[in-house]
């Protein structure tokens, strides 16, 4: 853990984007809902980010791109190449803006659970104070343009959550036999099946593929760091994984109670703990709040940039523009209480759609010798990615064919 310490890299960011309120939410609802049932799914959605996560950090120093350059390089059908570059800049731009709402919300949850909410009066307008300082922290250390600042930043949030989740999922005292039998039996209960879908497709998600790719070539400039790359990315999608399945075994400790979001499980469990489990899921829910109100917009500037064959430099001015752009509808939709279902459910659409295609041009990407040369794929990597790209297959088509029946 010591060596991981000196050598860190973007594993920490990779993790703190998975792990938003989004993620926390799904996770709260399939222990409440199916108790330790689904802990494999959690399981397999670790193993399939570190692979994947592992490939798109290996091409970004290998090939010293991001994703999205290498897209824009290796695809020569013009139309192929429009539609994807077109598929992107939708499913990860417009849906990171649309989600952004959702990152400040859960950040801010978090600080009216421990504080209560804190209104601002100014002309006669009302303002969530929470909301504000939410969006100028995001700020702030985006628009400082320095990746160690932020690497260091999100490592204490991740471990933050970490600590948070963890010491809620040990004082619900769960049985380990149930945790392990959990993780090993592949339980499928009834009416399981989107649950099961949620759980994968929040933590193997389009844009960290990209986000990686790009913030470990600026991280490593030479192929020796790559053994520190897969250290880095293994430790820290562990890390992110835990956190999940803390949520998981926390609220499996629910019986007979409403609980659809952290904040309800927060209430829920004090009750049986006391305060204790109310400011420690609190602190956890702020910490997954605004770590993904800091990536989302992060990762929505590398895809734009790449996109557009512009700088992808954190100094930059239309990276900059890019990011504060996501972060400032982000805050705005948080403080106005804007519906915007309609353009989520375009996003996820947009996901269903990118997921496999990614994983797939991800995995064509990583056989090409004329690109990575000896650093290729293995044979056992392939076969650990087409069992990923199947599965990407299903989810996408799931979470297509959900979208569509609400439509």
């Amino acid at each position: 853990m010591s060596k991981w310490l000196k050598n860190i890299g973007p594993g920490p960011l990779v993790a703190a984007a998975f792990i938003g309120p989004g993620t926390v939410t799904v996770c709260t609802i399939a222990g409440v809902q199916f108790g330790l049932d689904l802990l494999w799914a959690m399981v397999f959605s670790i193993v399939a980010t570190i692979v994947l996560q592992e490939m798109a950090a290996r091409l970004g120093i290998v090939t010293q791109k991001g994703l999205a350059d290498v897209l824009q390089s290796e695809i020569k059908n013009k139309l192929a190449k429009r539609f994807l570059v077109l598929l992107v800049l939708s499913a990860i731009v417009v849906g990171n803006t649309a989600y952004e709402a959702g990152n400040i919300s859960g950040a801010v949850l978090g600080l009216e659970a421990m504080f209560g909410k804190m209104n601002l009066q100014f002309f006669g307008f009302s303002f969530n104070l929470h909301v504000i300082l939410v969006g100028i922290l995001a700020f702030l250390l985006l628009f400082q343009g320095s990746y160690k600042l932020l690497e260091k930043v999100l490592l204490v949030m991740v471990i933050l959550m970490s600590v948070s989740f963890l010491a809620v999922a040990v004082v619900t005292r769960p049985n380990i036999v149930d945790i392990i039998k959990g993780i090993i039996m592949l339980k499928s209960p009834e009416g399981s099946l989107m649950t099961i879908v949620g759980l994968i497709g929040t933590t193997v998600v389009p844009y960290n593929l990209f986000l990686h790719a790009s913030l470990a070539k600026e991280k490593w400039k030479d192929i020796e760091s790559l053994k520190f790359a897969r250290t880095d990315t293994g430790i820290a999608v562990v890390l992110g994984g835990m956190v999940s399945m803390c949520v998981i075994i926390a609220a499996s400790a629910v019986n007979g109670l409403e609980v659809t979001n952290a904040s309800d499980l927060a209430k829920s469990l004090e009750p049986l703990f006391g305060s204790f489990s109310k400011y420690v899921i609190s602190i956890g829910l702020f910490a997954a709040g605004i770590t993904s109100a800091i990536t989302a917009p992060l990762a929505a500037a590398y895809v734009a940039c790449g996109c557009f064959g512009w700088p992808s430099d954190l100094k930059s001015i239309r990276f900059k523009v890019v990011w504060g752009l996501v972060l400032l509808v982000g805050v705005l939709v948080s403080m106005g209480g804007f519906n915007l279902i309609e353009i989520i459910r375009f996003a996820q659409f947009s996901n269903g759609l990118l997921l496999p295609l990614i994983a797939g041009f991800l995995l064509w990407a990583m056989n090409k010798a004329s690109l990575l040369g000896t650093y290729k794929n293995s044979m056992f990597q392939n076969s650990m990615g087409m069992i990923i790209l199947v599965v990407t297959i299903v989810l996408g088509l799931k979470s297509i064919l959900k979208v569509l029946q609400v439509i």
